[in-house]
Formats: structure tokens, C-alpha cells, sequence
């Protein structure tokens, strides 16, 4: 998205904004702000794309509202553009007199965090094939397949995944 991001809207740099900053060692939100911030950093330099182009912010955990969108851009340098997958999430941007671009859907099915988190949790290597190699060495290096294993069984329902 970020590549397509650059040549589509030909911005010169990107905000990138870690959402739900304060939510941790979740299923949900496995890694902290600063391992996820550390994520994208690896996979802009895997994908080649000069670290000067990139800005990272985080924000803690918000309802969303339209009082919550132009707070949210209270917390990154301006921006001409704010690009929103979710369709709920991009009309309250718009609502709030943002200009939302809705980015076409890339790989969804295999790029969704979701599915990643599970064949983590699960123990099948496949999850690596859905991240660049330096954020999946990254993710191995904290340890994140078995910090994913044991969020998996306290979080589930039941117990287990």
C-alpha cells in the first residue's frame, strides 16, 4: 500500500500512524508501539524505500468519532491526505472534513493481521510468507510466535486456539 500509496498520490513522505499505542501483549494488539514502529521501519527499508520518507506516530486507544478524527491529526504533521481502508473509519475522517483516499484492496485475505496472528499462534511457519523477511526475522527475535501462542490460549474463549 505504501508503494502504491507513493506513485498514486505522489506524496513525498508518509505518516504512519501506530493506532491503539497503549494496547499490548493483547491477541488483538500483540507487539507494543515501539515493535511496531520497528516493523514498519524494517519493512519500508526491505521494500527500499528511503527511511526519510517516512514519519511514525502513535496514539493510544480512541472511540472513533468525529471529535476523535481531528484529534488524531492533532498528533502528525499536517497531511494532504488521509488513507483509510476501513469504511466506517474513513467516513467519520470525511465527516470530519478530512480528504480521504480509500486505497484499493492489496492481497487482503493473505495480508490480514488476523490470519497472521492465528498460524503464529498456531505454530505453522506460514505466517512468514505474509511479512517482509526483515520483520519476520524481527518478529522471531522478540519472540513473537510464542508470545502469540500463550495470548492465544489466555484471551480465547474457552481457553484455547
Amino acid at each position: 500500500m505504501v508503494e502504491w500509496i507513493l506513485s498514486e498520490l505522489g506524496v513525498d513522505e508518509i505518516v504512519v500512524l501506530v493506532g491503539m499505542a497503549s494496547e499490548s501483549y493483547t491477541f488483538r494488539n500483540p507487539f507494543t508501539a515501539g515493535e511496531r514502529i520497528e516493523m514498519i521501519r524494517l519493512s519500508f527499508v526491505d521494500a527500499s524505500i528511503p527511511l526519510d520518507r517516512l514519519i511514525t506516530a502513535t496514539l493510544h486507544t480512541l472511540e472513533t468519532s468525529i471529535g476523535c478524527a481531528q484529534y488524531v491529526l492533532s498528533f502528525v504533521p499536517r497531511v494532504d491526505y488521509v488513507v483509510i481502508g476501513n469504511p466506517s473509519v474513513a467516513k467519520i475522517f470525511e465527516d470530519s472534513g478530512a480528504r480521504v483516499v480509500r486505497p484499493p484492496s492489496f492481497r487482503r485475505s493473505e495480508w490480514n493481521g488476523t490470519r497472521i496472528r492465528l498460524l503464529m499462534a498456531r505454530g505453522d511457519p506460514a505466517w512468514r510468507d505474509s511479512l517482509t523477511p526483515s520483520t519476520a526475522e524481527f518478529i522471531e527475535s522478540i519472540g513473537g510466535p510464542g508470545r502469540l501462542s500463550l495470548l492465544a490460549a489466555s484471551d480465547a474463549p474457552g481457553g484455547n486456539m
